[in-house]
């Protein structure tokens, strides 16, 4: 393949840009249109209508096909199909079978309705409990040790008589306490040995060693009559009380399997459905338990097994739950009576939750057994125990919380009402009255805050804190609104006791509680005195270190209610308030949850001072928080949220202070470089704004700004890491500048482009793994050619500088092995230089001489080009040569070959016989493999075939005869 002389040839774009454009086809209304709806009437038909007959069920507006997708409507689609087959092949249900099927759904319709989803369960309590009731005390337990006798039996011993004698030896070492005691437990141990005794229950009860069982879950409840170490007692209760619905849950599911022989028992079973040995069996289990002889372990035992009452007769847990509710009055100790009244409430909610009347009387009772709370005995053992009298009052929360939610769940406001005035007879109780408010329902709590205010005034101070009181009452505030006109002087009322508290910590956990009902009735004015309280208190002795979670509470509902910033930060303490999150990791994830909520509710663009200063100063917080040790998607996450607010900042026509405003923040976010990537998109954006309003005529001042936005991203460029990051946008600079006709500013910006090519690394690091570059690279350069047709030359650099400087980057450049990038981007150099020696170009810029007009087809300018393109097509032709050699590269040889093949069809100029005939010699030799797509070769010679018809190339006639195609061998 000898090098042949190039010749570009020339192209009319108007006229090629019409021989394109489709003809328009005028449409009538009347006509169908694929974009017109098809109306479709559904008609009700007989289930035995023919089925493929659709005329009678839906109709089409149109004559055209119908749309699939309103086959659905006349029940000719496979599911309805289906549907329609199996209810006419199923048999019709038996009336007995109907009948208990209802039955079983309607029960189930009124268990839900007596406790729905919106009844918080025990289970959602039980880590809160143990979280929050804990000790450095240690602790003891009674372990039961069982003897051999209570092994099971061999299979040779299965005689009633011995079984008898071995069940009867059991219960005597029951009496007689085989149990060891163990001591000095931590809080850890001991939920360990409660666990190790819960497995233990399982292991026995699976092994058939049912009075074992038994024992240790009377052992187990003997442990809640031990108030030794008080401040545990909650956390105690829930860790046994686990064993007591373990042995319940044995129990009842033992029992139901021996009614399930022959068939199952239904879960909505009645009495007549348990035969006589299951009966037998669970009386049994009653009777063991009324032998036990202390009350306390009969009690619990007796309440954990309450379900199965229902083997036995309609009404035994009716019958059962008063007589218990009242064995619990021979308990001595209130806060252990307290308990056991609250276990046998969960009990009743789960097992018949429409028996009221149990939960009120064990209500009634607890009232009653407050008076004990001041009596000798039990102070004499808050004394020895070193207990303060409200931290043992706390100690009740749990057991009256869970008893008035039982009781206050949909109850009616009659009910509520009552025990509201109970409470009132009572002395104002003041852990009764705490009880109420958090238990009650939000509504009720809000329509008598002001009662409930007077309530809490009358409360003794010295028996339960009031800031505790009111910090209820603010949790119900914060989920219903009271009476408008009381709302001003709820707010005074709490605030006067709420800024008398002393302890920083007791003060911030209700302050906190009150911003929310501050926020959601009243303005920034008050909203900026409490913020203005709780700095005064908080900043004494750094108290604030302790109590960022509740400091950041604060900060979120602030967040939640003002959504507009011009107001959020006009209050004066708002700044002040953020300077107490001194911790670097609270405070940058504090301005992080303040930018996450800016960016998504401030819908317009700014340019409040208050808001930019704030917020640069918030940023600048982020900002500063990225050191050596960050990792990447922090700051990834960072810069977005700093982005974010670059981009709602705006100064309308007054571009300068704008741009202004991107120098500070280049100065302040130089440590992220995706802020720096996105400021620099900022002023070429302002750039071609000023462009948009001066219409492309730069008036003096308005050419000085766009030279200095240039002037501001040349200068920012440099300081990017990334290399790809640099090329784009000293490219994406260089055609803003071109656009403004700064014309040495571009040439600056694509000169710099072209000088750091070689720094380019053959390979790139994305999301974690090693990728050629080369793929990025040749995208980039394509888009520079792409620029370079309307880039004017320079003066003093000769012809085609920029287009020769960068070929000889690509030359010079180290490509990866076995690689036909480098000429391949010869080949993309020749459809530019074959645009260059148009008359007039594809496209050019406004008010900018591109070298159509400098030049002027001047012939010495054309010459250059031909040579450029000759040589080009010489390097092309040697790499082809080379992938000749090696048969491993005949696929690649064929590629570069077409591809060179299809820039001769669509820009040289065939009349010339040489080039014509290099274009059939490039033909055949990407054919000659058989690796060139067939179809694509097919469109292509479809393609010439066409442009043959056009009157300028005819010539392209001879040459689609020469072009042959080749089956693959």
């Amino acid at each position: 393949m000898a090098a042949v002389q190039w010749r570009s040839r020339g192209r009319n774009y108007e006229a090629e840009l019409q021989r394109c454009c489709p003809e328009a086809t005028p449409v009538e209304f009347g006509d169908y249109h694929p974009l017109k709806p098809i109306m479709v009437t559904d008609t009700k038909t007989r289930r035995g209508a023919r089925k493929g007959s659709t005329s009678s069920s839906s109709s089409s507006s149109s004559s055209a096909a119908p749309d699939p997708l309103s086959s659905m409507l006349d029940g000719t689609d496979p599911l309805s199909m289906f549907a329609a087959a199996s209810a006419i092949e199923t048999p019709a249900m038996s009336q007995s079978a109907s009948a208990g099927d209802l039955g079983r759904k309607r029960r189930e319709k009124e268990a839900e309705e007596a406790v729905g989803p919106d009844f918080e369960p025990w289970s959602a309590k039980r880590g809160e409990i143990l979280a929050r009731f804990t000790t450095t005390e240690k602790l003891s337990i009674n372990l039961f040790m069982g003897s051999d006798r209570g092994k099971a039996l061999s299979p040779g011993s299965s005689a009633v008589s011995e079984k008898v004698r071995t069940r009867l030896e059991e219960l005597d070492d029951l009496e007689e306490g085989s149990q060891r005691e163990l001591l000095n437990l931590s809080q850890q141990d001991y939920a360990n040995r409660i666990e190790e005794l819960n497995q233990s229950l399982k292991e026995a009860w699976a092994s058939d060693q049912k009075v074992k069982a038994l024992k240790i879950v009377i052992q187990c409840s003997k442990l809640l009559s031990d108030t030794s170490v008080i401040q545990f007692y909650p956390s105690k209760f829930v860790l046994i009380t686990d064993i007591l619905d373990t042995f319940g849950r044995l129990v009842y599911d033992r029992i139901w399997t021996m009614c399930s022989d022959p068939r199952p028992l239904p879960d909505s079973f009645t009495v007549d459905d348990v035969n006589d040995t299951a009966k037998e069996t669970c009386l049994n289990w009653f009777f063991k338990i009324a032998s036990i002889r202390e009350l306390l372990p009969r009690l619990y035992v007796e309440a954990a097994i309450l379900k199965c009452n229902r083997f036995l007769n309609k009404s035994g847990i009716q019958e059962t739950l008063p007589r218990l509710t009242a064995m619990i009055r021979g308990i001595g100790d209130p806060l252990v009576a307290a308990y056991t009244r609250a276990y046998l409430c969960r009990v009743g909610m789960e097992v018949a939750p429409n028996l009221k009347d149990s939960l009120n009387r064990n209500f009634f009772d607890l009232l009653g057994t407050f008076r004990q709370i001041s009596s000798e005995s039990v102070q004499n053992q808050l004394v020895l125990q070193r207990v303060e009298v409200p931290e043992y009052l706390t100690l009740y929360s749990p057991a009256i919380n869970w008893i008035l939610q039982c009781i206050a769940y949909r109850a009616p406001e009659p009910l509520l009402t009552e025990m509201m005035e109970r409470c009132k007879k009572l002395g104002n109780n003041a852990l009764l009255l705490n009880s109420v408010m958090r238990a009650f329902r939000p509504e009720f709590v809000a329509a008598r805050a002001t009662d409930f205010i007077g309530m809490i005034k009358d409360c003794d101070e010295a028996g339960f804190p009031k800031h505790l009181l009111f910090g209820s009452l603010g949790r119900s505030l914060a989920c219903a609104d009271p009476p408008e006109s009381e709302r001003l002087t709820i707010l005074n009322e709490a605030w006067k006791v709420i800024t008398k508290v002393r302890s920083p910590r007791d003060y911030v956990n209700c302050a906190e509680i009150w911003v929310e009902f501050t926020c959601r009735h009243f303005t920034k004015r008050e909203v900026n005195t409490i913020l203005a309280d709780i700095i005064k208190h908080m900043t004494p002795d750094r108290a604030f270190e302790d109590a960022y979670p509740q400091l950041q509470s604060v900060i979120r509902k602030i967040l939640t209610y003002f959504n507009d910033f011009s107001v959020l930060f006009s209050m004066e303490r708002f700044l002040p308030f953020l300077d107490m999150f001194q911790k670097d990791s609270v405070r940058v994830e504090v301005c992080r949850s303040i930018m996450e909520v800016f960016i998504k509710h401030q819908l317009e663009s700014t340019r409040d001072p208050v808001i930019l200063n704030a917020m640069l100063h918030i940023c600048k917080t982020m900002h500063d928080s990225v050191n050596a040790l960050t990792l990447e998607d922090e700051k990834r996450s960072l810069s977005l949220l700093i982005i974010g607010f670059i981009r709602m900042v705006c100064f309308g026509r007054d571009f300068e202070q704008q741009l202004s405003f991107c120098v500070e923040a280049r100065a302040t976010f130089c440590n992220l470089e995706p802020v720096l990537v996105q400021l620099i998109h900022t002023v070429n954006q302002l750039a071609m704004e000023t462009r948009r309003v001066m219409r492309g005529s730069h008036s003096r001042k308005t050419a000085a700004f766009v030279r200095a936005c240039a002037a501001y991203s040349f200068i920012t460029i440099p300081s990017l890491s990334s290399i790809f990051s640099r090329l784009s946008l000293y490219l994406q600079s260089g055609q803003v500048a071109l656009a403004n006709q700064c014309l040495s500013q571009a040439d600056a910006f694509l000169k710099a482009a072209v000088s750091i090519l070689p720094e380019v690394p053959r390979s790139i690091s994305i999301e974690g793994k090693l990728r050629s570059s080369e793929t990025f690279l040749l995208d980039f350069i394509n888009n520079f050619l792409a620029t370079l047709l309307v880039v004017p030359d320079h003066p003093e650099h000769g012809v085609l500088y920029l287009v020769r400087g960068l070929l000889n980057m690509v030359q010079d450049y180290t490509w990866e092995d076995n690689s036909d990038a480098k000429v391949r981007v010869y080949v993309s150099a020749l459809p530019l230089l074959a645009a260059m020696s148009q008359e007039t170009y594809l496209y050019s810029i406004p008010k900018v001489d591109s070298n159509e007009t400098l030049y002027g087809g001047d012939p010495k300018f054309l010459s250059e080009i031909n040579k450029l393109c000759e040589t080009l097509i010489g390097q092309i032709l040697d790499q082809l040569k080379s992938l000749g050699r090696d048969e491993q590269s005949t696929r690649r040889q064929g590629a570069l070959a077409f591809s060179l093949f299809g820039v001769l069809l669509a820009h040289g100029d065939l009349r010339n016989n040489k080039l014509s005939q290099l274009a059939v010699n490039l033909w055949n030799l990407s054919h000659k493999h058989g690796y060139c797509d067939t179809r694509v070769s097919v469109r292509t010679l479809e393609y010439i075939k066409h442009q043959a018809l056009q009157h300028d190339m005819a010539h392209l006639s001879d040459t689609v005869q020469r072009l042959a195609l080749q089956s693959r061998t």
